[in-house]
C-alpha cells in the first residue's frame, strides 16, 4: 500500500533535488516532522461573486483547523464558480456549462501537481458539485466533498419565495398579473442570504445525490449554509477524510455502477434536476464507470417521487433536512429493496450500516411520503427518443396533468428572441416552441433556458405550450419541457431541420419526440442543410466548443 509518508518521499526525492523541494515547504513554515504528515487539498470554491458560495470561507476555516487537529497538513487552493442565477438569459451563461470541466481540471492540476494525499473539496454553486466529483474521481486520492448548504427560503405575503419565484415574476408582470410593487418586493425578498438556491434545483439536488453516492457523510447535502450545524459537520468530514486517507479508501473504490444507480434513485425520488443527467454521465466518464442514458430511464421506471419539494411540489430543500434529510428518503427506498445497501461509503461503512441508526419516518412531516403513497408512481426524468432526439433527450415530468401535446413548431435559433415572443404574446396555447444552437458545441456551453421557461409559467401556459431545446434547463423549470436533444443542431440533429408551423409531438408516456415530417422531406431538407460558423474561435468557449461531445454522453471534453 501507498502510505502518505512514502508518496511524498517519493515526490521530494524522483526526479528534483532533495533540499530544493523541501525548501519550499520550509518557506510556509513546514518542519522536519511535517513530512510523515499526509498532505491533504482542501479546495475553496468561496468567492464574493454568488450567495451560492460567499459563505464557503467559514467552512474552509473549520476544515483547515481539523485537519491539522487530526495531523494532517491542509493546503487550500481555489476553484472557480459561474452564478447561473445571475448569468441567466446573458452571454454569460454560456460560461456555466464550461465552468465544470474548469474546476474539475483545478482539481485534478492541484492534487496531481502537488502531490496531494488526500482532497476535501467544498463548493456551493450548481457546477460545484460535479466539477469537484470529477476531479477528485480523475485524481483518485482519499475524497470528501463538503457541501456549502442551501439558502433559507425568502418570505413575501406568507409565501415562501426563491430566485425561480423571480423570473416567474417577470411572466406574470409583463402579463398584467402583478402589480409593480409586488414584482419590485419578490426581486428584493426572495433570496434573503448565502447558500445555493433554496428549491430542489440542481445544486441540491447533486449535493443529494452525493450523499446518496457514498462522497459526503450522512444528512451532509440539505444544511442551511447560515445555520451553525454546517460548520461542525465539515470538521467531521475532515476526520472521515483523514480516516481515509488511513485506509487508503479511494472515490473509485466507493463510485461503481451500483453507488452511481443508488445516487439516480435519489434523485428520481426527489423530484431533481434535469442536469442531474448530464453530470452523473460525466461522473460516470471520469470514474470508469458504464452508465448511459438509457440507465436512467431504467431506474426512473422503478423508483416513485415521494418528496414534495419545488419546483413542482410545495417545500424547500431546508424543510427536506428537518424532515430527515436524505438519509430518511434513502431509508424509505432501502425498505422497497431500491438501494443497494452494499456500497461503500466515505464513512467507512455500507450504506446500510450508515442506514442503521436512522430512525423510521416520522409521521409528523408532510415533506417525504411512504411509498405507498408517491406523489408519482414513477420518477420524473424520461428519456424521450424519436426522429427529433435519436440519441435522447430529458424531460421533467412532474407537475403536468398531461405531459403530451402535438402542436405548431415555433423556431427560435437563440434565447432572447424566444424570450421576447413570450413576452409579446405571440406564444399561444398548443405551440411548441423549438430553441436550437445552443447545445454543447452550438451555444457553446449548453446554456440553461430559465428565463424562457419562468416567463411561461408566468404568463399561465406551462401546461399549454410545449418548449424542446438542444440547451438545458436550470432545475427550477418545470413544464412541457424538453431538453438536451441530442443530436444537437450544430452537429446536424433533426432538430436543426425544423421549420415554422411543422407538426411536433411531446409524449411522455410514449417516451417520443417526433417531427410529424415525411421521411423524404427531411432527407431535402437535411441536404440543404450547412453547418453556420462558430460563435466563437478563441479562450475558453473555443476550447469547450471544440472538443464537447454529445449531451447524450455528460458533455465531456476528453471522451474518447
Amino acid at each position: 500500500m501507498t502510505t502518505p509518508a512514502n508518496r511524498r518521499s517519493r515526490n521530494i526525492t524522483e526526479g528534483v533535488a532533495r533540499a530544493p523541494n523541501r525548501s519550499m515547504y520550509y518557506a510556509m513554515g513546514y518542519k522536519d516532522s511535517d513530512f510523515g504528515k499526509p498532505m491533504i487539498g482542501v479546495a475553496n470554491g468561496h468567492s464574493t461573486i454568488t450567495p451560492c458560495n460567499a459563505g464557503l470561507q467559514r467552512l474552509a476555516d473549520a476544515a483547515v483547523d481539523e485537519l491539522a487537529a487530526q495531523g494532517a497538513n491542509p493546503q487550500v487552493f481555489g476553484t472557480p464558480t459561474i452564478s447561473d442565477g445571475m448569468a441567466m438569459g446573458t452571454e454569460g451563461m454560456k460560461y456555466s456549462l464550461v465552468s465544470r470541466e474548469v474546476i474539475a481540471d483545478c482539481v485534478e492540476t492541484c492534487v496531481g501537481g502537488q502531490w496531494m494525499d488526500g482532497v476535501l473539496v467544498i463548493g456551493g454553486c450548481d457546477k460545484n458539485m460535479p466539477g469537484g466529483m470529477m476531479g477528485m474521481l480523475r485524481a483518485n486520492v482519499p475524497s470528501v466533498y463538503v457541501y456549502g448548504g442551501t439558502i433559507l427560503p425568502g418570505r413575501y405575503k406568507g409565501e415562501d419565495l426563491s430566485i425561480v419565484s423571480v423570473f416567474e415574476a417577470v411572466g406574470q408582470f409583463s402579463a398584467g398579473k402583478m402589480s409593480e410593487e409586488d414584482f419590485c418586493q419578490i426581486e428584493r425578498h426572495a433570496i434573503p442570504g448565502n447558500g445555493s438556491c433554496g428549491g430542489m434545483y440542481t445544486a441540491n439536488t447533486m449535493s443529494s445525490a452525493f450523499e446518496a453516492l457514498g462522497m459526503s457523510l450522512p444528512h451532509a447535502s440539505t444544511m442551511a449554509n447560515v445555520e451553525d450545524p454546517i460548520v461542525e459537520h465539515t470538521r467531521a468530514a475532515a476526520r472521515a477524510l483523514v480516516a481515509a486517507v488511513k485506509a487508503d479508501l479511494k472515490p473509485r473504490d466507493i463510485v461503481t455502477r451500483r453507488s452511481i444507480e443508488n445516487a439516480v434513485a435519489v434523485i428520481m425520488a426527489i423530484g431533481g434536476s434535469t442536469n442531474a443527467v448530464l453530470h452523473f454521465l460525466a461522473i460516470a466518464h471520469a470514474a470508469g464507470v458504464a452508465w448511459t442514458i438509457d440507465d436512467f430511464e431504467r431506474v426512473r421506471k422503478k423508483v416513485p417521487v415521494i418528496c414534495d419539494l419545488k419546483p413542482s411540489g410545495r417545500y424547500m430543500a431546508i424543510d427536506l433536512h428537518r424532515a430527515g434529510g436524505i438519509p430518511a428518503v434513502m431509508k424509505v427506498l432501502q425498505g422497497a429493496g431500491l438501494l443497494h445497501g452494499d456500497c461503500m461509503t466515505i464513512t467507512g461503512q455500507t450504506v446500510a450500516e450508515n442506514l442503521a441508526a436512522e430512525p423510521p419516518l416520522r409521521a409528523d412531516q408532510k415533506v417525504i411520503r411512504p411509498l405507498t403513497n408517491p406523489l408519482y408512481a414513477q420518477g420524473h426524468l424520461a428519456i424521450l427518443k424519436g426522429n427529433l432526439s435519436p440519441e435522447g433527450s430529458v424531460a421533467k415530468i412532474t407537475g403536468l396533468k398531461n405531459p403530451v401535446i402535438t402542436g405548431p413548431a415555433r423556431v427560435f435559433d437563440d434565447e432572447q428572441s424566444a424570450l421576447a415572443a413570450i413576452l409579446q404574446g405571440r406564444i399561444k396555447a398548443g405551440d411548441v416552441m423549438v430553441l436550437r444552437y445552443l447545445g454543447p458545441q452550438g451555444g457553446p456551453g449548453m446554456p440553461e433556458m430559465l428565463a424562457p421557461t419562468g416567463a411561461l409559467i408566468g404568463e399561465g401556459l406551462g401546461e399549454s405550450v410545449g418548449l424542446i431545446t438542444d440547451g438545458r434547463f436550470s432545475g427550477g423549470t418545470w413544464g412541457m419541457v424538453v431538453g438536451h436533444v441530442a443530436p444537437e443542431a450544430y452537429a446536424g440533429g433533426t432538430i436543426a431541420l425544423v421549420h415554422e408551423g411543422d407538426s411536433i409531438t411531446i409524449d411522455a408516456h410514449r417516451l417520443l419526440l417526433q417531427l410529424d415530417v415525411p421521411d423524404d422531406e427531411l432527407a431535402r431538407r437535411r441536404a440543404a442543410w450547412s453547418r453556420p460558423a462558430p460563435r466563437y474561435t478563441r479562450g475558453v468557449l473555443a476550447k469547450f466548443f471544440r472538443n464537447a461531445s454529445s449531451a447524450s454522453r455528460g458533455a465531456v471534453l476528453d471522451s474518447d
